[in-house]
């Protein structure tokens, strides 16, 4: 088995360890995936900087699921492992229909303005702080700025056009904002 990295390029993250729930070391999962109960269908999910540990299960409890690592049988052992990110192999993720796309694959697109095609930086990561996905660009070395952005991640409105086999993504964001 291998040693959880976060920055291995062949691992998507697709969850985290939750708060506790009873005594026998069982904890509430954080889906990440789209829709959440995908994270049901994954056979091999490894925790982060833990090569050595398994899920024993993952089941839905009501609304949320619920899972349990093989050798903990004891709340107090589960505590040091909360908030540890859950891992796949790229591997396992479905094929996806043609101009659909995982977020993962975002990451290190170059951004570029249709206004003007300034290049405003590469895509860093995608965060979600409520009410939609964002965009968080890093000024590149063609960048036009050094400036840091967010930008929402609005099909048609603010993303135009995201282009894979170039690598880059078009966006409605003017420069200064």
């Amino acid at each position: 088995m291998m040693k959880v990295n976060k920055l291995d390029t062949n691992l998507v993250c697709v969850g985290s360890i939750g708060k506790s729930r009873g005594l026998v070391g069982e904890f509430f999962l954080n889906s990440f995936c789209d829709p959440q109960d995908n994270i049901l269908n994954y056979t091999t999910v490894l925790i982060e900087g833990h090569e050595d540990l398994q899920l024993a299960y993952i089941k839905k409890f009501n609304n949320k699921f619920l899972s349990k690592i093989r050798s903990i049988d004891n709340i107090d052992l589960l505590k040091g492992y909360t908030n540890l990110k859950l891992f796949i192999n790229k591997s396992e993720l479905p094929s996806l229909e043609k101009n659909d796309f995982y977020w993962h694959d975002l990451i290190g697109m170059r951004v570029i303005d249709c206004n003007n095609n300034d290049e405003l930086g590469e895509v860093a990561e995608i965060s979600n702080y409520g009410s939609n996905d964002l965009l968080e660009i890093s000024p590149s070395g063609s960048s036009v700025d050094s400036k840091k952005r967010q930008i929402p991640f609005v099909k048609k409105i603010f993303i135009i056009e995201i282009d894979p086999e170039n690598k880059k993504i078009l966006v409605d964001w003017p420069k200064d904002f």
